[in-house]
């Protein structure tokens, strides 16, 4: 046995050991994570109980000062008229000051108390929320070197032998992973997260709404709650669908699209897609498919969530050596030499084209709705 076969099988050894270890700590992070969830969850119930209670305790609190108000001004009255009135009747009246003013100072007190411990459960709940991010963050950032180690990285370190390019193609990995991650939190940031901060933020309104305004006032807040957690979810389904679709590997590029649009005009009724294709549809290089699938995905999210069409059409031909696409939208439009160079889904839009040697020619003025042309060159091989 050679000394190179002695080195490939001693890194085979270290790096399977590397790969169980990180994911006996994936586990470990995953046991954490579920543990302060299962945390947040009871203190989450316990806070609304302290709310409530809260809400109870100013009331009696509240009606304990008015009979300590009367109660006093009865003792002031005796006490000037001392003698319209006898022993018993002053002593009645001094009494009942007091402990009335005894048990208004014992709500308050209880008022104060519950109050911090309500402030103390939100801070907790705020740190353990934290921390649940922090571990779901942490699980998928190990599940995605996981994947890269024991789907690509360990062939190619059988395969090159030399250091310099192991070092380089590493480092290419994690870039394109880094540009990922860089993507997933801009759009989980500017998407699901606001969303949900909007939540919490509604939730206390609408407590505050039904003790102010009563529950028709709160339900329609409610109402309007209910819309901002079915966008959130929507968002969240197409971040996921985003990932990856599927069905471009088991169906090919047309199927899916038109799977993808349905989906979409479901998610958005209120939103019209009209879908042609034209001549003979071929089946793609992978790559090809999903990049065509990600430029017509980009086109139909920018125009959802800048355009505000209300009808839209995609339509692909396919002639000799190359696929010709058209999405058009009935939107606001926009001033592309404007917004271009500020806009991530055009750049990103730009580069897949240039990757793939087509171009992409954009049609758009304020008012007027948007309209973008692909011509891609198709590889035969």
């Amino acid at each position: 046995m050679t000394n190179k076969n002695l080195e490939l099988q001693s890194l085979d050894v270290i790096f399977d050991r590397m790969v169980e270890v990180m994911d006996h700590s994936k586990k470990d992070i995953f046991i954490i994570s579920e543990q302060s969830r299962q945390s947040f969850e009871e203190m989450k119930v316990e806070l609304e109980i302290i709310r409530g209670s809260i809400e109870a305790v100013i009331l009696e609190g509240d009606s304990l000062e008015a009979k300590s108000r009367l109660a006093r001004n009865r003792l002031a009255e005796v006490s000037k008229n001392f003698n319209s009135y006898d022993e018993p009747q002053v002593r009645s009246a001094y009494e009942n000051a007091n402990e009335l003013q005894i048990n208004l100072l014992i709500k308050r007190n209880e008022e104060k108390q519950l109050r911090q411990r309500r402030d103390e459960l939100e801070r907790r709940l705020q740190g353990l929320l934290e921390m649940i991010e922090r571990a779901d963050q942490l699980v998928n950032q190990v599940n995605i070197v996981i994947n890269y180690l024991t789907s690509d990285l360990k062939e190619v370190g059988e395969a090159l032998e030399n250091a310099k390019i192991k070092q380089d193609f590493t480092l290419k990995i994690i870039e394109a992973q880094e540009e990922e991650r860089k993507r997933l939190s801009r759009e989980i940031h500017d998407g699901p997260a606001q969303m949900l901060a909007n939540v919490l933020l509604r939730t206390d309104l609408i407590n505050l709404t039904y003790q102010q305004r009563g529950g028709d006032e709160a339900m329609k807040e409610i109402i309007e709650l209910k819309s901002t957690v079915r966008d959130a979810l929507s968002e969240v389904r197409r971040i996921i669908y985003d990932l990856r679709p599927m069905a471009l590997d088991d169906l090919g590029l047309i199927p899916t699209l038109r799977k993808y649009i349905t989906t979409t005009g479901e998610y958005n009724p209120a939103k019209k897609i009209h879908f042609q294709t034209f001549g003979e549809e071929l089946r793609l290089q992978p790559n090809f498919e999903v990049a065509i699938f990600r430029l017509i995905q980009e086109c139909l999210t920018n125009g959802l969530k800048h355009g505000q069409f209300t009808e839209a059409w995609v339509k692909i031909e396919w002639v000799k050596h190359k696929i010709n696409i058209i999405v058009k939208d009935n939107g606001v439009g926009f001033d592309p030499k404007v917004v271009k160079e500020k806009s991530f889904g055009l750049i990103g839009m730009q580069e897949r084209v240039d990757l793939l040697d087509g171009t992409m020619k954009i049609i758009s003025s304020p008012g007027n709705g948007t309209t973008i042309l692909f011509s891609i060159p198709l590889n035969e091989e």
